[in-house]
Formats: structure tokens, sequence, C-alpha cells
């Protein structure tokens, strides 16, 4: 019987063999989703795939592009919002 913690949604069971050729289940935490495009919804590249408590311990460059609105537009998108902004100066 697994202990209460584990029976939530939010963690996965991943079968391993153990000693005496016995199966185990050990319980690992699910990978989040990844990053998506504000606008387009398409993924987003150079940004981690982890939980809040693993990225929290990156530095802040590897969390996401150093670029305008890194981590959060994806390329084609930062490029048409830079166009748009530049012609209505």
């Amino acid at each position: 019987m697994p202990a209460p913690r584990y029976k939530s949604n939010s963690y996965k069971k991943v079968y391993v063999r153990g000693p005496g050729n016995r199966t185990l289940i050990h319980y690992r935490r699910k990978k989040v989703g990844r990053a998506k495009c504000a606008l387009c919804g398409a993924q987003l590249n150079g940004v981690p795939r982890g939980r809040q408590a693993e990225i929290s311990k990156l530095s802040k460059t590897e969390k996401r592009p150093e670029r305008p609105y890194g981590g959060y537009l994806c390329p084609k998108c930062l490029k048409r919002l830079m166009i748009k902004k530049g012609r209505n100066l």
C-alpha cells in the first residue's frame, strides 16, 4: 500500500527491478509541461522543463533566453511584435 502522499496524481509509478528478481514500485514526480508562447502557443526553446522548486535553483540566465520577452514569447511572435512597435512610432 503506497503512502497517502503518493496517491496524488502528480506522482507516476515507475517499475524497478529489485533484488531477487522482485518488481518494486517507485513513485516519481511527473514532469511539468513545456513552456508555451503567450501569443501563438508554440513550445519555447531554451526554457528548462521542471518543477518550480527545481527551476528556482537555476541561475537567472539558465531559466530563459537572454532576449526581450525571453521565456514569454517565441522568436517569431517577438519579431512580429518588434516590427509592429517600430511602425507605430
